[in-house]
Parts: structure tokens; C-alpha cells; sequence
């Protein structure tokens, strides 16, 4: 169990929204999650570096996941890790849909469905009401 201040913390340092997809809690009816980046059957560490804000469509999709496979390459990668990873150098924004400019960010698009319709219409949605600040 994360303590809450590491939790208010985490909280904070991803801006209250989902470092994988970048959606904002008041987009979800149900809350973001603390997420162990590297899951707890690979690694049982609750230390910050290894916690990112997630959206529950988010951490469901990760699961345990390290790695994907590249659509492009089709090679195995590791997936973005919020902590290690500038979220620009691996996805950039065009209108609601996320775009992966690295094997790891394609990989990690195709392993979480970063771009399913559900998340592009709550994007679209949250653009046009300018709360939401995607290319």
C-alpha cells in the first residue's frame, strides 16, 4: 500500500493526469491509480522512481508489461517508462490521436491502445472544451 504522502507526491509530479496517456482525472469518472512502473511480480519496490500516475484503462492494459513489439519493426521493446523516458522524444500529439516517434513509443501505443476510441472521443471532447491541450 503506497503511503499517501508518496501518494499526493506522485500525484503532484505527474500534474493529475495519466503519464501514459495524458488524460486528466476530471476526464475519468473513475480515479487514476498509483502504478508500480515495473510491476510488483518483476520487482516489489514502492520507491518513487518507480511510480507513475496511471488511468485505470492505462494500468489494465500495462499489466505486468515491460516490453512490446514495434508495429513498424515488428522487434521487441521496452515500454515507455515515465520515469527513464522524456514522454516527447517517444509520442507526439496530433489532435486527439497519439503518435509514436520511437520503436518504444509505438510499442507502448499498441500495448496500452492509447489511441481506442473511447480515450479519442474524451480527448476530442476535452479539446473542444479547452481543457485538454493536444496538437
Amino acid at each position: 500500500m503506497i503511503n499517501p504522502a508518496t501518494r499526493a507526491f506522485v500525484i503532484a509530479r505527474a500534474g493529475n493526469r495519466c503519464e501514459y496517456c495524458h488524460l486528466p482525472q476530471q476526464g475519468y469518472v473513475a480515479a487514476l491509480n498509483v502504478d508500480h512502473v515495473i510491476s510488483l511480480p518483476h520487482l516489489r519496490d514502492d520507491d518513487r522512481g518507480n511510480l507513475a500516475f496511471c488511468c485505470p484503462k492505462c494500468n489494465r492494459k500495462k499489466g505486468p508489461n515491460l516490453a512490446g513489439i514495434d508495429p513498424l519493426t515488428r522487434s521487441m521493446v521496452p515500454l515507455f517508462h515515465p520515469r527513464n523516458d522524456e514522454w516527447a522524444q517517444h509520442f507526439r500529439w496530433s489532435g486527439p490521436l497519439v503518435l509514436g516517434l520511437t520503436a518504444r513509443g509505438r510499442a507502448t501505443i499498441a500495448v496500452l491502445d492509447l489511441n481506442d476510441q473511447e480515450r479519442v472521443r474524451l480527448r476530442r471532447a476535452l479539446i473542444a472544451e479547452g481543457t485538454f491541450g493536444a496538437g
